[in-house]
């Protein structure tokens, strides 16, 4: 349902707005809180990465040990609907190789936010880096090997 000249909403469980040229904030956890090990960690992140330039410009990425989140601008016409079946469906099937488990790996839904344009996109970075500090997982975000942030960013650990 269009809400604006470029903005469209949508509702499955969770509300969704569609904007072009706009960073979003993406969280998706696993099912029923599925603690992925190391190596599914390190597979999710690949996933999340290895579209970068491509069908959307990341800014950050980060996975913990049942959720993901990501920070990012799609591509051209990549919308976050597609973006989002591309990385939660290559990352799935993978891991569940890896895993040799069956069935869905992801929420169906992701939470999932447009940042406003007074909102600082380094700051939001940080905070999504901080996430395993604040768990108690490690004291600093680069003792995190499941981070990845843009090469260049000024808070880069």
């Amino acid at each position: 349902m269009p809400v604006g000249d470029d903005t469209f909403a949508y509702r499955r469980h969770l509300p969704h707005l569609a904007k072009s040229d706009r960073t979003y904030f993406v969280t998706f956890a696993t099912r029923d809180r599925f603690v992925l090990p190391p190596a599914a960690r390190q597979m999710a992140l690949d996933c999340c990465v290895h579209d970068n330039d491509v069908t959307y410009w990341l800014h950050t990425a980060i996975v913990m040990p049942d959720h993901v989140h990501m920070l990012f601008v799609p591509v051209d016409d990549w919308t976050l609907d597609r973006i989002l079946r591309r990385v939660k469906g290559v990352s799935a099937r993978l891991i569940n190789q890896h895993l040799q488990r069956k069935g869905p790996l992801w929420q169906d839904e992701s939470f999932d936010r447009i940042l406003r344009s007074d909102e600082d996109v380094t700051r939001k970075g940080e905070y999504i880096a901080n996430n395993p500090v604040r768990k108690g997982l490690v004291a600093t975000p680069a003792e995190y090997p499941w981070l990845w942030w843009r090469t260049g960013n000024p808070a880069c650990p």
